[in-house]
């Protein structure tokens, strides 16, 4: 059995016609009814039930279409893989993440992926939203994990991790610090820190202000851990990125839940990559940290 008949087969009944199927192959519409003749007569059953000019698939056509479908698109994996090893000196996965993440999971599945594939080479980098979505296109990383914040892009794949819960982090020493839940009402009067470079500055605060409705005085920070320390100080409250187990807050600070219209106000963290570049190694990971982040 030659896989190429196999693809003319899948060709004909997505098609649901021998002549689109044929035009689409780049052979004559009598060669590919040939193929699939031939590949019946090989396997002892007929995929086919032909009528005139219309025709229907048996019960052992749907099973070798469902089936065929899969190890097609495993075949073209392989191959794909393949090559690219054969061309790669080294493999290499590049991985950006959120600057102001905080969870155990991603930690947690980099140092699994890297003790289960070790052969292949780990480069990690953090930013702002906007920072890795330009990673992202320019080819600089691979896969990215972050929130979503625009319409899913049909050149990506979007690969939904989980819906997490949003905190605040504030000062053990706020008036707000005793509170089972927090409002963004609540913190409208009160300075907002946001972790994000120079350049993201504008962008992270029109997307706090503009699209969560938050405070309209804001500090930032280049790192988490300097937001902490302006928690801890006082001088502001700072939303934090619970993608998965966030560890215990640090002394001084207090973690509470965010809440809007009277339930907890979630985000909704996806892994991105581009099509054209997916490999074994960026959906193994992708899968690896959303079984982690949902306990599986």
């Amino acid at each position: 059995m030659l896989l190429k008949q196999m693809k003319y087969f899948i060709s004909v009944v997505e098609c649901n016609s021998f002549t689109e199927a044929a035009e689409q192959c780049y052979i004559s519409q009598s060669a590919i009814s040939q193929q699939i003749k031939a590949l019946e007569q090989e396997l002892g059953v007929d995929l086919i039930k032909r009528n005139n000019r219309q025709f229907t698939l048996t019960p052992a056509g749907e099973y070798f279409y469902r089936h065929g479908v899969e190890l097609v698109s495993e075949i073209d994996n392989l191959k794909r893989e393949t090559v690219r090893r054969g061309q790669d000196q080294e493999l290499s996965l590049k991985i950006g993440y959120l600057r102001c993440y905080g969870a155990q999971e991603l930690h947690h599945a980099i140092a699994k992926f890297s003790k289960t594939y070790s052969e292949v080479s780990l480069s990690i980098v953090n930013g702002t939203h906007e920072e890795l979505y330009d990673l992202l296109r320019s080819g600089q990383v691979d896969l990215v994990i972050s929130d979503q914040r625009r319409a899913f892009n049909d050149d990506y794949y979007n690969y939904e991790l989980l819906y997490s819960d949003c905190y605040i982090e504030i000062s053990s020493r706020h008036p707000l610090n005793q509170r089972d839940i927090l409002t963004i009402t609540d913190l409208k009067r009160n300075t907002c820190i946001l972790i994000s470079t120079k350049e993201q500055q504008e962008v992270e605060k029109d997307f706090y202000q503009n699209t969560l409705g938050f405070a309209n005085q804001f500090l930032f920070a280049d790192t988490l851990e300097e937001g902490r320390l302006m928690v801890v100080s006082n001088r502001g409250f700072m939303p934090i990125e619970a993608v998965g187990t966030l560890p215990p807050p640090a002394t001084g600070i207090t973690r509470i839940p965010l809440y809007h219209h009277h339930k907890p106000l979630q985000r909704n963290y996806c892994a991105f990559w581009h099509k054209e570049k997916t490999n074994y190694y960026i959906e193994e990971f992708a899968e690896l940290l959303r079984n982690l982040l949902n306990n599986d």
